[in-house]
């Protein structure tokens, strides 16, 4: 039986006035803030290198296709193997699936820059870091701004089996916890935070979109 909304609400109110659903939700955003700022930073590094290098396309964008094809959740099991059944495993599954995430939208946008304001840059005497810096980084902005979009989301996906798995702690541990005790009004609450805070997090890049980008001017709907 599904558990009304009213249900859902009241049980948020007993846990957090339990002291039950603070620590978890804050190991949940701590893990979701590690897993993407690792594979914020890889990914970032991958698409430049890819991006900025024929070599370096060459060499990685086999390999990072090849991977990004394999199911994360499947990798599930090998995790554990890898790293025991502390953080780490956690970690490494929010990490992976941002990194694939961010390196293919920032590569885009890096391959996507306007040869011509490359050749304007150039004209101005602007080249190596100085070209890239001041005209490709910005021109790929809004390609980089759309994968860390999708990064979140993926974050929050994959962090909601990743805690129910071998997990003490975190929002999906108390959904584990409900159904074990067929719990659907905790059940439900944990999949509504989840929820909200996806919607949370997307919204904050958006804000951020629109303060970077403010020099752009595109079509904002008819």
């Amino acid at each position: 039986e599904v558990a009304p909304p009213l249900g859902v609400v009241d049980a948020a109110r007993q846990l957090w006035s339990q002291g039950a659903l603070q620590p978890n939700l804050l190991i949940s955003l701590q893990r979701v803030v590690e897993g993407l700022g690792v594979g914020l930073i890889i990914g970032v590094v991958l698409a430049a290198i890819s991006g900025l290098f024929w070599l370096g396309e060459d060499l990685l964008d086999p390999v990072i296709q090849a991977a990004r094809a394999v199911p994360i959740l499947g990798l599930v099991p090998l995790a554990i193997i890898w790293f025991g059944v502390g953080e780490l495993p956690k970690i490494f599954l929010i990490a992976l699936g941002s990194t694939f995430s961010i390196y293919i939208n920032t590569l885009a946008g890096i391959r996507g820059v306007d040869s011509k304001l490359v050749e304007a840059g150039q004209t101005f005497g602007l080249k190596g870091w100085g070209l890239v810096r001041r005209v490709i980084l910005p021109g790929a902005l809004p390609s980089f701004l759309v994968g860390l979009r999708f990064a979140l989301v993926g974050s929050w996906l994959i962090v909601i089996v990743a805690e129910e798995i071998n997990a003490q702690s975190g929002i999906g541990y108390l959904i584990m916890q409900a159904q074990t005790t067929n719990r659907t009004d905790i059940m439900m609450m944990g999949l509504g935070i989840y929820a909200i805070l996806g919607l949370l997090t997307d919204a904050l890049v958006r804000l951020l979109e629109r303060r970077l980008l403010s020099w752009r001017r595109g079509f904002t709907g008819a």
